[in-house]
């Protein structure tokens, strides 16, 4: 995990309030060593990563959270997308999404996807797949450097 001066930048890509709050809670406790951006659909996704409109002045995210399921342009579309592009397809996509269709971890896998995730419903699960994410990711992986 990077210092506390340079806190870990998470970007989720999320259209559930209720999913982003929970996730946010599990993430609560790094002491500030993480900071969660979140953006609702894959179009303002985008429009973080490469810089544009109101985000401006987005840092570059260490690790992207993203959901598949998503109005405007859903997580596979992001994926191929961050995937194709040369500036940004170091950073790790871990998809956490409610699909457990084997069609879309397939595709998500086939998209360079780093890890895919079904969210649990039950909140206690939810929270333990997303201390463990941050336990693995956070904790355990060397993460790319900023280009």
């Amino acid at each position: 995990m990077k210092g506390k001066s340079n806190a870990l930048e998470i970007l989720m890509v999320e259209d559930s309030p209720s999913d982003v709050f929970l996730t946010q809670e599990a993430l609560k406790q790094t002491n500030g060593l993480c900071r969660v951006h979140v953006v609702s659909d894959g179009v303002e996704a985008m429009e973080f990563l490469r810089k544009e409109g109101e985000h401006a002045k987005a840092p570059r995210p260490d690790i992207i959270l993203l959901d598949l399921n998503m109005p405007r342009k859903d997580g596979r579309e992001v994926l191929l997308e961050i995937k194709s592009d040369e500036k940004l397809k170091s950073i790790p996509v871990l998809v956490l999404t409610s699909s457990s269709a084997e069609q879309d971890i397939a595709k998500a896998y086939s998209l360079h996807a780093n890890c895919y995730i079904t969210k649990p419903v039950d909140f206690a699960r939810f929270k333990e797949v997303i201390n463990s994410i941050k336990t693995f990711w956070f904790g355990n992986v060397t993460l790319p450097p900023h280009e």
